[in-house]
């Protein structure tokens, strides 16, 4: 099967547009800045440029372009991730130690690849195979995570610098001033299907859709903001071992946790850390950089829950992708010709939400086929799943029925929790 040139052409665009902004997003950085690797988790700016561009290379090129000629082959050692399939690669807690190639050779890299990709489009003309086209987005979507990755993961580096530097200028942005206040939405819950049917893209783990039985339960219309988790920190809630999973409170005396990452408490407030620099706690926005362990303790503290993937799913589904601080109230379309209030808020855009959920495999998924089945499924033990999206996410990267998942004990990701509880 062929793709049409129009559809080839939108791709083609879409790949110049995602591969340039990870480039932009680099170019606030010094050189220096971009091979550091404060901890294991965090990989070196200069790094998730090579790796991004390793997956075009080495799933694209070196698999359907027999004239193809590889720019550096032991490259293939140092970016590739975590795909065993293909060969041993150099270890993930070292990644800070390459100080070679240089960047420069990194953009050159890059423009390799770039280049031989466009000329890969452009022989096929309008008979693009559909196989390398979807590779294709598949190594964009790869990139747009990174480039999520590269942000966390800058913001964490510079957190470890006692100049807390800036990676962007500050900017303004303005809550809305109305429909603030917290409530909690009743659902009926029932039969209801999750997951993606579309015709768009979606990864392996979103698929295919199903049926879940949902209990009536209740849903925030907010996530838990700075001000309600602050709440928690004064009443001692990282004292009282009676709210905490035995893990998350042996987490909390091991790491001697005491707020959220990168919270600082001074003699005129709380301040926090943030890609703009520190400044001070704005208690009305979305508690960020918490772990599950914490999103948990939190909810039994307030008397609440999590709210299970499916709960959150089929809340949100209707919900546009608006990003941060949307307008802060919706209008969905029913059936009969009349329009709902969907009463939830922020949903996407400002901090990923810890759901109850841990993150296996839906009914009948299957992996894709060779190596890029290694992609989802083999972290599919001992982690548990996000929903919705960060300030950090690009918005065409965000879909309801997007699984984001980490370790339980994991912080430096954007974040946060919405409350939900049974009905009674």
């Amino acid at each position: 099967m062929a793709i049409e040139h129009a559809a080839a052409e939108k791709l083609s665009e879409q790949y110049q547009q995602v591969r340039s902004l990870s480039e932009k997003l680099a170019s606030k950085l010094q050189d220096e800045d971009t091979i550091i690797q404060a901890m294991p988790d965090v990989s070196p700016p200069k790094w998730h440029l090579a790796h991004t561009t390793w997956f075009f290379e080495r799933f694209i090129l070196k698999e359907h372009d027999p004239s193809y000629v590889s720019y550096n082959e032991k490259f293939d050692y140092l970016f590739n991730s975590y795909y065993e399939t293909i060969g041993s690669y150099h270890p993930r807690h070292s990644r800070g130690v390459l100080s070679r190639p240089l960047m420069d050779e990194v953009y050159k890299y890059r423009k390799h690849v770039d280049e031989a990709i466009v000329q890969l489009v452009d022989l096929y003309n309008d008979h693009l195979p559909q196989d390398i086209y979807d590779l294709i987005e598949i190594g964009l979507q790869h990139e747009q995570q990174h480039q999520e990755l590269l942000l966390t993961d800058v913001k964490y580096n510079f957190s470890c610098n006692p100049l807390l530097p800036q990676f962007a200028e500050s900017k303004s942005i303005p809550f809305p001033q109305t429909n603030t206040e917290k409530s909690y939405i009743t659902i009926e819950g029932g039969l209801v299907e999750i997951g993606y049917s579309g015709a768009d893209f979606s990864f392996d783990n979103e698929r295919p859709r199903h049926k879940v039985w949902l209990e009536p339960y209740c849903l925030a219309s907010h996530p838990v903001t700075n001000g309600e988790y602050l709440s928690f920190i004064e009443a001692g809630g990282y004292d009282q071992p009676e709210h905490w999973l035995s893990d998350g409170w042996s987490k909390v005396k091991q790491e001697e946790w005491k707020h959220p990452l990168y919270w600082r408490k001074a003699d005129d407030g709380w301040y926090t850390f943030t890609l703009t620099g520190e400044k001070k706690l704005n208690l009305d926005e979305p508690v960020c950089h918490i772990s599950f362990y914490e999103a948990d303790a939190f909810a039994r503290w307030s008397g609440k829950r999590l709210p299970t993937e499916g709960e959150w799913e089929h809340a949100m589904a209707s919900i546009p992708i608006e990003g941060n601080f949307a307008e802060s109230e919706y209008y969905h379309p029913c059936e009969d010709g009349s329009t709902t209030l969907v009463p939830f808020k922020q949903a996407y855009g400002d901090v990923w939400e810890w759901t109850s959920s841990p993150y296996t495999a839906y009914p009948k998924s299957k992996p894709l086929e060779g190596a890029l089945g290694e992609y989802n499924a083999k972290f599919m033990c001992n982690q548990m799943v996000l929903r919705g999206g960060s300030c950090a996410t690009s918005k065409s990267h965000i879909r309801p029925t997007y699984r984001n998942f980490f370790q339980a004990d994991k912080r430096w990701q954007f974040s946060g929790l919405r409350l939900a509880e049974d009905l009674s």
